[in-house]
């Protein structure tokens, strides 16, 4: 038997139903103690939308699960036949019919697991801005507080804007961070 984790394909929008499904199964002893786990990974993202702070759930593979499984090598095909028979799933990825599904790397398994966040990483929450050039925008503290004007120029990596603010009549770019920005 080897223990791994697979990536199954499954109908878009139906992961988290899906999980559920093969969980409760799990839970009433279909699989026999070889599907050990069931996963429809999601991360964190903070997102910044007309000026509002909110932080949401966003599926980092829409459309596939990962499923452990401690698969033996005598009597596979049925288990995989009964994993593949749940409502919503497709297939296992990278798998015609009838083979046997060859798991993902171990690296791959951490980089989900650090996105979800059940593996401690650096940062688990990602940040998504909907900020445009040219969008009028008004600073929100620091010495250029209740500023307003269009940003020229967006740093993704950095996480700061150029915007052009009027100081004495004349335009003059301002280096601003995105937290320190609402939209008007």
């Amino acid at each position: 038997m080897s223990r791994a984790w697979y990536v199954v394909q499954t109908y878009s929008q139906y992961e988290k139903k899906i999980e559920q499904d093969i969980r409760l199964l799990i839970n009433e002893g279909v699989f026999g103690g070889v599907v050990l786990d069931v996963k429809a990974p999601i991360e964190k993202v903070e997102e910044i939308r007309n000026g509002k702070k909110r932080i949401r759930e966003r599926k980092i593979w829409p459309g596939y699960i990962l499923i452990e499984l401690d698969l033996p090598e005598v009597g596979w095909k049925d288990i995989i036949a009964n994993i593949i028979k749940v409502q919503g799933v497709i297939n296992f990825v990278g798998v015609s019919k009838g083979q046997r599904p060859i798991p993902i790397n171990d690296e791959e398994v951490k980089s989900v697991f650090m996105l979800t966040g059940e593996i401690k990483a650096n940062k688990s929450i990602f940040m998504l801005y909907d900020f445009e050039e040219g969008e009028r925008v008004r600073i929100k503290g620091g010495p250029f507080d209740s500023f307003e004007g269009l940003i020229s120029s967006i740093d993704y990596e950095r996480k700061k804007l150029k915007v052009a603010v009027q100081i004495f009549g004349r335009s003059t770019p301002v280096e601003v961070d995105f937290q320190h920005i609402e939209k008007i």
